[in-house]
């Protein structure tokens, strides 16, 4: 119980509950079950990026560029959905996986063979995503009118009570929970964040685990691709544009530590879900949109204050018991 009181999702879980209870009471109604499973539904995406971009955050890496590969990988089935509609939709999903597959694995590979900081490859394949949507469109939008039916209704199916695409988010979490807790890859991938010198000696190979997590980051982010053009039935070049500082936002709330080695799936969700509230209950009490950047900066701040608090009373734990040791 203690351990569970002095958890960071423990407390973060209550701070969104009473987000939405607060809410709940300026707007009657805004805490019934269809309500949340709607803002749980319009949060999923977000979800799915979080946890991609955990993994490499994990390995003391970080992916800027997973809004522009959603965009990129999106445009690119929309156009093929366009041009053959016949083409069933699952094919299509696996399709985007697997380039946003290759496009994380560029990014992997230039961190792995070439040493090149992970930031400054993102902050360069950012761009380039984006100049290649421009490039294979046109300049042109995807919209509505072009889309099979099936390709955009596909997200909007109900199943027990939920859409489809909240569905997708539940798997790919519970996934998520086994790779990171009862994998060797998971364990490597917590091993190489806090200490990857001592990573090294146990035999784990640290270029090889952090390309990994950018093909994992990446093909999220392709599979993500697919929903999102689904489900707000647009492709364009703007797609998703800044949306790679939520996905970041989303994680460090969350507690995922920038430094690396910190951080749980459901911290990764709780964050995520604590914007999404935030998103919805802004307007419904009619303060202004412009505000959640003010909040969501604010609450970066304070989870980057926190972590750096919480590492900082770790290392003196660890130098207080070697000296009892002594």
């Amino acid at each position: 119980m203690n351990t569970l009181i002095r958890s960071r999702e423990f407390w973060l879980a209550l701070i969104v509950a009473a987000m939405i209870l607060a809410t709940n009471f300026r707007a009657p109604g805004f805490a019934s079950p269809s309500n949340l499973a709607n803002i749980f539904n319009d949060t999923a995406i977000l979800m799915i990026l979080a946890l991609g971009q955990m993994t490499v955050i994990l390995t003391r890496s970080i992916d800027l560029s997973m809004a522009s590969n959603l965009a990129l990988t999106g445009m690119i089935v929309a156009l093929i959905n366009a041009a053959y509609p016949a083409i069933p939709v699952p094919v299509l999903m696996a399709l985007a996986a697997l380039c946003g597959l290759a496009l994380g694995a560029f990014n992997g590979a230039l961190v792995w063979l070439l040493g090149i900081p992970a930031i400054v490859v993102t902050l360069g394949t950012l761009t380039i995503f984006r100049g290649v949507i421009f490039l294979i469109a046109g300049g042109q939008w995807v919209n509505a009118d072009a889309m099979s039916t099936s390709f955009v209704q596909l997200t909007r199916i109900q199943f027990l009570g939920l859409p489809i695409l909240s569905w997708y988010a539940i798997v790919i979490a519970a996934c998520f929970f086994l790779m990171m807790t009862r994998t060797a890859l998971g364990r490597s991938i917590y091993a190489i964040g806090i200490n990857p010198t001592a990573s090294v000696y146990a035999g784990i190979d640290v270029g090889r685990t952090t390309f990994m997590a950018f093909c994992i980051s990446g093909m999220l982010a392709g599979f993500c691709g697919y929903l999102w053009v689904s489900r707000y039935v647009i492709g364009s070049v703007e797609v998703a544009k800044g949306y790679e500082l939520t996905i970041v936002a989303a994680c460090v709330i969350g507690g995922i530590s920038i430094a690396g080695g910190v951080g749980s799936v459901a911290g990764a969700l709780l964050g995520a879900l604590f914007l999404g509230v935030i998103n919805v209950a802004l307007p419904v009490i009619n303060i202004s949109p412009f505000w959640q950047m003010a909040i969501s900066g604010g609450a970066i701040i304070l989870a980057v204050i926190l972590n750096a608090r919480g590492e900082k009373r770790g290392g003196r734990l660890i130098l207080r018991q070697a000296e009892n040791a002594s």
